[in-house]
């Protein structure tokens, strides 16, 4: 006898992002389709970048000041205590004084990591002397600083992992998440991503792969998709974690958000940043995701693109996509006009946007000429996401509202 389908819902999500600190003040942000641009001088160039509003850093800085061992870590770090404390809130699941849930467990990631305080340390001990360096330097810059801090901020004693798979970082993580629940091997789940990549190092070296914006003091120095083909990648900070559990078909209420299908797909690399023409990564990913829906109805009314706003890697997802759903795809969107390239982050972020559209049943249109067609918004039921990054690598995940 065929098992009963069980399901992944999202019983909480938490976001922290250059929109604001929590779902309201994001879809606030996301319903005025402002950008939250600003400019700094970098290499003597006036350079856009996506920071947290006043509000937000506020908010982060509150939680820094909660609890002393906080102000010690990075702030990718400190930004996904911070998106997680959120979900498990949302979710019911945060008991402060109750013992370790042993049946929670944190799958963090990050594309670069504690940069921030990495470039610190190194930047001290290469003005030093005598090559000392501060005894939290090797713990507060490791990759597992991630889910370790995380799982302590939310009472978590499952499984902690931390993981880098480039810009494909947080959906690799739900797929974890997603893939550990129907294994039995957690009954909940945290995942998601975090990013603070906004250091002169780190702007340096996306400045080096000849794809960062050149349009300073625009009010849209990010632009995916643009009819104007150029080199528009913007860096951005934030994080987004959300709050897994599987579920009875019976236990499924109106209005639950539900992980559908979470698809993987990689290509041998052919340059420097692994993109071909095709999208083959893509391509695979998205099918692969297709085809854990119904065979009956594999529909998919929007489609959030990973496009940062690169003339190869736009170009080369939306063949992909043409070359899967053909004439009929369906419509487009992305949240990285207004938002930048969040890195590791940037996949957590579609999904948390996503959530935002299953709600408000709307998304923000992008205000500049553009190459997609023109669609009607129509009711928005099921979203794809799509991720990629260096490598190769691409996921997609599927998630609708019941």
């Amino acid at each position: 006898m065929e098992a009963e389908k069980k399901y992944i819902v999202i019983r909480g999500s938490g976001a922290i992002s250059p929109l604001g600190h929590d779902a309201a003040s994001i879809a606030t942000a996301y319903t005025s389709g402002k950008p939250a641009s600003s400019f700094i001088p970098h290499d003597n160039t006036l350079t856009p970048i996506a920071a947290l509003p006043a509000e937000a850093e506020q908010k982060l800085q509150d939680l820094i000041q909660s609890n002393p061992y906080y102000k010690q870590l990075d702030r990718s770090v400190q930004l996904a205590i911070y998106a997680a404390r959120q979900a498990a809130t949302e979710a019911d699941w945060l008991q402060e004084d109750a013992p370790v849930s042993d049946d929670l467990a944190v799958n963090i990631g990050s594309s670069r990591g504690a940069t921030g305080l990495f470039e610190h340390h190194f930047g001290q001990y290469r003005q030093g002397t005598d090559g000392n360096l501060s005894s939290a330097a090797s713990p507060t810059t490791t990759l597992g600083n991630l889910s370790s801090w995380v799982a302590h901020a939310v009472n978590a004693g499952g499984a902690q992992i931390s993981h880098s798979i480039t810009c494909s970082t947080a959906l690799m993580a739900v797929a974890n998440g997603v893939a550990w629940l129907r294994a039995g091997m957690a009954g909940r789940f945290l995942a998601g991503g975090t990013e603070a990549p906004l250091t002169p190092f780190t702007i340096a070296q996306m400045k080096a792969v000849g794809i960062y914006s050149k349009l300073a003091n625009q009010p849209y120095p990010c632009q995916p998709y643009a009819a104007d083909k150029q080199n528009t990648f913007t860096l951005g900070e934030g994080a987004a974690v959300f709050a897994l559990e599987q579920v009875q078909p019976s236990a499924l209420k109106a209005g639950n958000f539900i992980v559908e299908a979470v698809g993987l797909g990689f290509e041998k690399i052919v340059s420097k940043t692994g993109i071909s023409a095709e999208g083959i990564n893509f391509q695979k990913s998205m099918r692969h995701a297709l085809s854990q829906l119904p065979e009956q109805d594999r529909s998919i009314d929007l489609i959030i693109t990973h496009t940062p706003g690169t003339r190869a890697g736009d170009s080369a997802e939306l063949a992909a996509i043409s070359a899967v759903f053909g004439t009929d795809a369906p419509a487009i969107t992305t949240n990285k006009w207004l938002i930048g390239h969040t890195l590791g982050a940037s996949g957590a972020l579609s999904l948390h946007y996503a959530l935002h559209i299953l709600r408000a049943q709307q998304f923000a249109p992008v205000p500049y000429p553009t190459i997609l067609p023109v669609k009607a918004q129509k009711h928005i039921s099921r979203i794809l996401i799509n991720a990629a990054g260096f490598g190769g690598n691409a996921a997609s995940l599927v998630i609708a509202k019941v």
